[in-house]
């Protein structure tokens, strides 16, 4: 079926960073033309005069399985947060839970506007949160944590290394090509202090065999670099560069601990960072040096981590938080709203190895594409498109969604997830995960 976004101010987030009013027309699952198209014999039109049409946002770092602790986890340091709630709560788990926890994180994230995200998973039936991004339509990366050893980690959490590597192995086999090609897998050692050289060198090599990405936690709390520091002699991003976990496969989650001396490094390699600015601010790890990043030339993007500690799902409100702090640390003129809007699309695609499919406007790429509505009072009355989008329009902004050219949000309304149910599921298998955890 075509699809015409007809007389939008399209935003391409391209190479060139074009800004045209125009149409996009989509065939298929793809971007046939940008600019202009023919209106008769079209099946479907969708208006996006007064709005903007933008490249679906890209969040390169969340947690499905940890959407019903929103709420239940607040005011922590990392280690405790860790240890005292979420390990417990995830080690609690079962399939309905792990359900309605993604369903309810997809609902939030794809009304907002996210077509792609790169997810980490909790250690066991990793199968729900998979099925759960095939049927809500989204565009995932996604696999399983991987844990075997570590302070405080629960009996339910604790695996051993040879069982990681094969569990890890089945998801990618079952679940990769999934979804019409949208969904891949990628193997997650959840971080240096949950995860033996074993184990990080294991999932390297079988992700390196299968193509795959490699997605951990680096980097991202002074207390957690002190502890890796006692325990293994050197900081976090250097041991996993010993153990192999560096390059352009590699996504780092936070970063916001990294040296000047790693960070070049990390340049250096391509390994990709992801900032999560709320929840580096609400765990009080820090504020990323992500326009020094910038300028390194290391590979950026954006994502929301946690509803424990965030508690949002909200790539609007990372974007804004992102070009806002990069101005605190490095000054005014960091970080601008031009540059800041390609972190959460084209440059989030890049991270993840998607850029030749998706993240920007351009003709035969999949269709991943937003309308967002630029007529609200907190948008109005008008100015800079980039700075409009950046710093004042939300995920309450966003009309459409279409995933592969498929329209999964319609006037703001989810069209594969039924917004109610999700909502009174995720509210009785939250009583019911807090029980079984006793937190």
């Amino acid at each position: 079926m075509d699809t015409l976004l007809r007389g939008g101010t399209v935003v391409t987030c391209d190479a060139r960073n074009r800004v045209i009013d125009g149409d996009v027309l989509v065939r298929g699952r793809s971007i046939a033309s940008v600019g202009s198209a023919p209106v008769a014999g079209l099946t479907r039109v969708i208006d996006a005069r007064g709005c903007a049409v933008l490249p679906g946002l890209v969040q390169a770092h969340v947690h499905l399985c940890q959407v019903l602790m929103r709420g239940m986890a607040d005011d922590l340091p990392l280690l405790d947060w860790l240890r005292r709630r979420i390990w417990p709560l995830e080690a609690a788990h079962d399939e309905a839970s792990l359900t309605a926890s993604a369903e309810l994180g997809l609902l939030e994230a794809m009304l907002g506007g996210t077509t792609t995200v790169l997810d980490m998973g909790t250690v066991r039936g990793h199968d729900a949160v998979m099925d759960a991004c095939v049927r809500a339509g989204v565009r995932a990366v996604s696999g399983k944590a991987m844990m075997d050893q570590g302070d405080g980690v629960p009996a339910g959490l604790r695996e051993s290394t040879r069982s990681s590597l094969d569990e890890s192995e089945r998801l990618a086999r079952d679940w990769s090509g999934k979804g019409d090609g949208r969904i891949g897998y990628a193997w997650a050692p959840r971080f240096i202090l949950s995860c033996s050289e074993g184990l990080v060198r294991g999932a390297v090599a079988r992700a390196g065999d299968r193509g795959e990405m490699v997605h951990t936690h680096a980097a991202e709390h002074p207390a957690e670099r002190e502890a890796v520091r006692q325990a293994l002699g050197e900081d976090d991003v250097s041991v996993l560069r010993r153990f192999g976990l560096w390059g352009p496969r590699a996504v780092l989650a936070h970063g916001v601990q990294l040296s000047l001396e790693e960070a070049r490094q990390v340049a250096k390699d391509g390994t990709r960072v992801v900032h999560c600015p709320s929840a580096n601010l609400k765990l009080g790890s820090g504020i990323a040096r992500v326009a020094e990043l910038d300028g390194l030339g290391v590979q950026l993007a954006l994502g929301a981590d946690g509803a424990p500690c965030n508690n949002n799902l909200d790539a609007w409100i990372e974007l804004r938080h992102a070009a806002l702090l990069a101005k605190i640390r490095t000054g005014v003129t960091s970080l601008p709203a031009t540059r800041a809007l390609r972190l959460a699309t084209i440059d989030g695609a890049r991270a993840l190895g998607l850029d030749s499919q998706v993240g920007s406007i351009e003709v035969g790429k999949r269709a991943d594409l937003i309308v967002v509505r630029l007529d609200g009072a907190h948008v109005e009355p008008g100015g800079d498109v980039f700075s409009r989008l950046v710093y004042a329009c939300g995920a309450r902004d966003v009309e459409h969604v279409l995933v592969d050219g498929v329209a999964v949000v319609k006037q703001g309304e989810h069209q594969h997830l039924d917004a109610e149910l999700v909502k009174a599921r995720a509210r009785a298998e939250a009583r019911k995960l807090a029980s079984r955890a006793g937190v």
